[in-house]
């Protein structure tokens, strides 16, 4: 990473993390990286774990910071998809905002080190949708 220009911190209501859920990491890894030349390097700020999965950055040549993560869902037959991730000031409240405003959560408030807290939601017509409020 590059400490001398570190990249501009993304603010509320910006798009902060693109992750990829997939149900099979090693043909996700060998799509990206012959399509867009993207490597990838593991990530586990938690530590490994048995109830995680393994999460990966996916990341650019000459890109200092990752252009993405992903992580292998559990489920075979689930599909994978792209999940962008939108920076909120109080994730407490946008999560109640969102349920009020006739959202459904995904998953829960979940503290991820260094990174800050993120929950997914699905809006009232069904698409997800990542909030991200970062670490302080």
């Amino acid at each position: 990473m590059d400490t001398q220009n570190p990249p501009p911190i993304p603010k509320p209501g910006q798009i902060s993390w693109n992750e990829l859920t997939t149900p099979d990491a090693s043909a996700a890894k060998k799509f990206y990286g012959e399509l867009f030349g993207w490597t990838t390097s593991s990530f586990s700020p938690m530590g490994p774990s048995e109830n995680m999965p393994p999460y990966e950055m996916f990341m650019a040549d000459g890109v200092p910071m990752p252009v993405g993560g992903m992580a292998q869902i559990p489920v075979a037959h689930a599909p994978a998809n792209w999940v962008a991730y939108v920076v909120v000031t109080n994730i407490d409240e946008s999560l109640a905002k969102a349920v009020s405003l006739g959202g459904a959560i995904c998953l829960p408030i979940m503290e991820v080190p260094t990174v800050g807290r993120i929950a997914l939601i699905q809006d009232p017509a069904g698409a997800r949708i990542g909030l991200h409020e970062l670490a302080r």
